[in-house]
């Protein structure tokens, strides 16, 4: 257990592509948010939930925050989760990745690096939405979201500009594309179901 991280699960966005509220869609008897607060939970002594609609998320009885800057995509809700956490870091965690291991983030953890931001290269892209974030980011992360042009451009013009380790971690032994797999729309879901249904 990683008692000096605060395991962060990321439910705030408006899941436009879906239609409906991703994160409680179900994969087996559990939904997709429940199988990534068990495993934080499995990593982390402390995690919490960045959302807008809280109200949707009691259930889960962990501490839930809103953004600070609403509807500010991504970026916003790593600005609120190193303002509310208690530690230095934070390891963020999108709840639309259900394939995510606890292999996978115990090494983005654990990879020597002194940069501010850890995160993969994998499945062809940049994945920062599964990366360990240090508190020193958040002066650099408010002078971008309270710009009117906040987009999600942003997040990523914001990566390239700051410091961030790069990990690839493709020649590790429980690497697979899978992992890294993100429930955006109906499409994704379809495909991850079957997935479910051919591992229980």
């Amino acid at each position: 257990m990683y008692s000096d991280i605060t395991g962060v699960i990321l439910a705030g966005g408006k899941s436009s592509r879906m239609g409906l509220n991703k994160a409680l869609l179900k994969l087996g008897d559990k939904k997709i948010i429940e199988i990534a607060v068990d495993l934080m939970k499995s990593i982390f002594p402390e995690v919490i939930i960045i959302t807008n609609s809280p109200d949707e998320y009691s259930f889960l009885q962990l501490p839930l925050f809103e953004d600070i800057y609403k509807w500010k995509g991504p970026l916003a809700g790593i600005h609120s989760a190193l303002i509310n956490s208690k530690t230095e870091k934070v390891f963020v965690l999108s709840c639309d990745m259900p394939l995510m291991t606890k292999e996978m983030i115990e090494y983005i953890i654990n990879y020597e690096s002194d940069k501010p931001i850890k995160f993969c290269e994998a499945a062809g892209y940049h994945q920062p939405l599964a990366g360990v974030y240090s508190k020193s980011l958040i002066a650099d992360i408010e002078n971008i979201i309270s710009s009117e042009k906040t987009n999600d451009k942003s997040f990523h013009q914001f990566l390239k500009n700051v410091n961030a380790e790069i990990i690839y971690p493709q020649g590790l032994t429980f690497y697979s594309d899978e992992i890294f797999f993100n429930v955006n729309n109906p499409v994704d879901y379809d495909t991850i179901l079957k997935k479910f249904l051919k591992t229980e």
